[in-house]
């Protein structure tokens, strides 16, 4: 009777213990879904277009002209470089240019609408008025390249392409001169401020707005004449009309 006493004391104080310890485990809780058999997690998916590689390029030569050399390359964004050259001067000016959203949207519709790459017209016109100009258009995609070569053509798109580049170069070659301009012959700003004007009435910039910081800076620009910085106020209230 002692002995079964004994047992079931001893049998109460192993439970007892076994229970502490159980109690004192740290509780690891678990949310995640087991893996179903097989399964492997699938790589996220990147949806990254790779650039256009299209490169777009147009020239103008005119031996006789005061500006006889102009080139202009970009790429699909509107980003690229102009290079002209005056006459008599051996170096030629190089000069970054951005063509802004609303320049490219009509650059870029033209080149489309052209199909350039797919076609062999040269977009000479019957007429010749090679002392005016002759244009080169090239176009390179990467894969594929073309050029034409006219100084005249009945090609409604294609006359129209090389008159947006020339609004390209009208606004560029005019921004270059007013830099140059109020830093070695500021005496020359009003002359060119009044050339703005005209272009502007003409329509022959290719994005006026794309002027507005410019016209901003010169109005507080002491380097150029009093009469310079009205005039660029009275540009930038017409063009914010």
């Amino acid at each position: 009777m002692v002995v079964l006493k004994n047992l079931r004391l001893i049998a109460l104080v192993v439970l007892s213990a076994a229970i502490c310890h159980a109690q004192n485990q740290p509780q690891t809780k678990r949310n995640d879904r087991p893996a179903e058999p097989g399964a492997t997690p699938q790589p996220r998916q990147e949806n990254k277009k790779p650039p256009d590689p299209t490169r777009y390029e147009r020239e103008f030569r005119q031996p006789d002209f005061l500006i006889n050399h102009i080139v202009i390359e970009h790429d699909a964004s509107g980003r690229g470089k102009i290079t002209f050259e005056h006459r008599g001067e051996a170096t030629p000016i190089v000069e970054p240019v951005e063509l802004s959203i609303s320049a490219l949207g009509r650059v870029l519709g033209l080149w489309s609408d052209l199909q350039f790459l797919d076609s062999r017209e040269d977009y000479q016109a019957p007429k010749n008025f090679a002392h005016l100009g002759v244009y080169h258009l090239r176009m390179d995609d990467g894969k594929r390249q073309r050029s034409a070569e006219f100084n005249w053509s009945d090609n409604r798109q294609a006359w129209a392409l090389t008159n947006e580049y020339r609004r390209v170069s009208n606004q560029a070659i005019l921004v270059f001169d007013i830099k140059l301009a109020r830093e070695m012959q500021p005496l020359n700003a009003p002359g060119l401020m009044d050339e703005m004007e005209r272009d502007l009435a003409r329509g022959d910039l290719s994005d006026p707005y794309q002027l507005l910081p410019f016209l901003k800076e010169l109005l507080t620009d002491e380097r150029i004449p009093l009469i310079a910085r009205n005039h660029a106020d009275r540009l930038l209230k017409k063009i914010e009309k």
